[in-house]
């Protein structure tokens, strides 16, 4: 089947708790497996064909399913995004209505929806931080991805459910599926285009690394190294943060890997801090 969003998840559990493997593919990639057999037509009837050629032929891993701790975790965080994006939302409004000389009435009822948007999230990290607690292996593994100088909270949560709900063997496969992998165009010796990153995985894990690679440049010395040699190199400043992007995916790999934190002196791992 096709990944939909979480839509697809319900029929994947029945399945799977009914002793049927399930394969979970990437709807970019069946489009694009479709095309290259040249089927352009798009109906049910077709796709269904199409996803039964590619069960056929192309590379698929068997899904299997996160603990029900991760599932809620996962559940959780994306209902949090979904209220800070709100909560930024109305903000701007509010900026504008005091920029707009808005009445002092709808002033208030928009203050009221940032009062109550940011009590939700506040109950949100409560709920959080319980489920992290009551599951000892989510706790370590979120400790071991805050030890990254530059990794705050919220992005060692998203990258925490990242590695936990995929089977990445190693951290070349897990920047690749967030979309980070640089990808050149070249023939003959006419056609050198800029290499670019694939965009192929999730934009929001994308934007939390990104944040972070800004950060990292700065105070984490394995990342500002890296950086600093691709801006030398003459590399565009865009390309070297997404390198950043790329060797903080590598460090979280490396770390849950080893179960060791962070060392900034690559001799050994520190004790576990927490």
């Amino acid at each position: 089947m096709e990944a939909t969003s979480i839509y697809h998840e319900n029929l994947a559990y029945f399945l799977y708790s009914n002793n049927i493997k399930v394969c979970v593919a990437n709807p970019a990639r069946v489009r694009k497996f479709a095309a290259g057999i040249s089927v352009l037509t798009k109906t049910d009837e077709v796709d269904a064909e199409v996803l039964v050629k590619y069960g056929e032929l192309a590379p698929y891993n068997i899904w299997q399913p996160d603990s029900d701790q991760l599932r809620l975790l996962k559940q959780l965080i994306l209902r949090r995004d979904a209220y800070t994006s709100e909560l930024n939302r109305e903000k701007n409004r509010l900026d504008q209505a005091y920029s707009n000389n808005t009445n002092s009435k709808l002033i208030e009822i928009i203050q009221l929806d940032i009062e109550n948007i940011n009590n939700r999230i506040q109950y949100l990290d409560k709920l959080i931080d319980e489920t992290i607690n009551d599951d000892i292996s989510l706790k370590q593994d979120l400790c071991l991805l805050e030890s990254i100088p530059a990794i705050g909270k919220r992005t060692a949560l998203t990258l925490l459910t990242l590695f936990k709900g995929k089977s990445f063997t190693n951290a070349g496969q897990a920047a690749a599926f967030c979309g980070l992998v640089p990808l050149q165009r070249q023939s003959g010796s006419s056609i050198r285009g800029v290499s670019k990153i694939s965009r192929s995985g999730s934009s929001k894990i994308r934007s939390k690394l990104y944040m972070a690679a800004v950060v990292a440049i700065r105070h984490n010395p394995h990342i500002k190294i890296v950086y600093d040699r691709l801006l030398r190199n003459g590399k565009a400043k865009m390309a070297a943060l997404c390198a950043a992007m790329r060797k903080l995916i590598h460090i979280a790999f490396g770390v849950l890997k080893h179960q060791k934190p962070y060392n900034e002196n690559l001799i050994g791992f520190a004790k576990i801090p927490c």
